[in-house]
């Protein structure tokens, strides 16, 4: 998807005033209305490199929840477990993690809920990257 057809998929889609930048050319300059899942309110934020789509990152502050997002994280879980099946999971001191594999995209939610003061909830949607052994 070009940023053109994300503007038309997604006419209040807006350009976001300093763009975040990610390994491999990925830059978040495409903002979306905040949408609510597993009760709290995620901002989309849509990442693009060679005039492609190829990231989606719904991001969601946990700071005011008493649990630290442990609840809505445990929500997106089940959600990925029936629209993907069995996740692959980690869980150290502050963070847990789960992610999917469906055809070209990985999908994968992360709680940080270490410091209080920065928990979130982070579900993200990504083209996938397979490299062969030249790249290695």
């Amino acid at each position: 998807m070009s940023a053109g057809e994300l503007q038309a998929a997604l006419p209040t889609a807006e350009r976001v005033q300093r763009p975040q930048r990610l390994s491999g050319g990925l830059v978040g300059n495409w903002r979306a209305a905040p949408v609510e899942m597993a009760g709290l309110m995620f901002e989309p934020t849509f990442f693009f490199a060679a005039s492609e789509l190829r990231r989606v990152e719904y991001v969601a502050s946990a700071q005011a929840t008493p649990d630290g997002g442990t609840a809505a994280f445990a929500a997106l879980v089940q959600w990925g477990r029936g629209a993907f099946g069995t996740e692959l999971s980690s869980r150290d001191p502050g963070s847990a993690y789960a992610a999917w594999v469906s055809d070209d995209t990985d999908i994968y939610v992360q709680q940080q809920s270490g410091d209080p003061r920065r928990a979130s909830v982070r579900l993200v949607y990504k083209m996938r990257q397979l490299r062969d052994g030249s790249e290695l």
